[in-house]
């Protein structure tokens, strides 16, 4: 028997006002798999992250956490199951250092008091086992880093607390050709320790290259589902312009390659 899905959304809508962001949305992501949420602008990918990340939650729809259903109306709920998210805007503290943004919310006391010098190791064991940060100190403020350098950080601080699920909005934006192969590096590894990794991009080469299956959003809606190793590009971007129907390309989620 097919174990559940790590994370599987059901139905899920979400509306702002006037505006009808998401619509009887589906999605599933098992552990061990990267799935890559594709559409084009406005079609509710960021708007369904938020919504799994607790930040936003669904107005109607069921969530399901390894075949139960979960209630997640704020961030800590998503956080106690293990979901961790890096959005496209970072929510870095520009004032603070690298420390203390990876530790902000999490900060190490002992006795009553911060444990700067643990911190400082842990912060420095985590960059060197993730991603490389060529920085002079990890006292350096996130003010001076650069766009990459930023990324790096977030990316970075939501491997804290050994998170099941990562939900990475745009990871390699902005990012050159080196930090963008280390990126994606760290996620096929991610994969392969077990966890589930539900990517957004607009990238087709990076969901080429880690990625299992797609699913793709239009208008708020699902509009396909495919494996990413048996369907061509064309067939992907015809899905997000929604030159390609769902009647035509929808497939059940949970779909993929590993399944025999």
């Amino acid at each position: 028997m097919t174990p559940a899905p790590l994370l599987a959304v059901r139905g899920v809508s979400k509306r702002y006002g006037a505006v009808q962001a998401l619509t009887d949305v589906e999605l599933e992501v098992r552990a061990g798999e990267v799935v890559a949420l594709m559409g084009d602008n406005g079609a509710g990918k960021s708007t369904l992250v938020k919504v799994i990340a607790g930040i936003d939650p669904a107005d109607t729809g069921v969530i399901e956490w390894e075949g139960r259903p979960v209630r997640i109306r704020r961030p800590h709920d998503a956080k106690d199951l293990g979901i961790a998210a890096v959005y496209q805007d970072l929510a870095l503290c520009d004032n603070l250092d690298i420390v203390g943004n990876l530790f902000l919310g999490r900060e190490i006391s002992r006795w009553g008091i911060l444990d700067e010098v643990e911190m400082e190791r842990r912060t420095r064991e985590l960059l060197d086992t993730t991603l490389p940060l060529n920085v002079p100190h990890v006292r350096q403020r996130v003010a001076s880093l650069s766009g990459g350098e930023r990324r790096t950080v977030a990316l970075t601080r939501s491997l804290l607390g050994s998170p099941r699920m990562l939900l990475l909005d745009e990871p390699t934006a902005a990012l050159g050709i080196q930090q963008t192969v280390r990126v994606l590096d760290l996620v096929e590894r991610l994969r392969d320790q077990g966890l589930g990794v539900l990517i957004i991009s607009h990238n087709m080469g990076d969901i080429k290259a880690v990625a299992d299956r797609v699913a793709v959003l239009h208008l708020g809606r699902n509009n396909g589902y495919f494996d990413v190793g048996t369907t061509s590009q064309e067939q992907i971007l015809a899905s997000m312009t929604g030159a390609t129907s769902s009647s035509v390309t929808h497939r059940p989620p949970g779909v993929g390659r590993d399944e025999s």
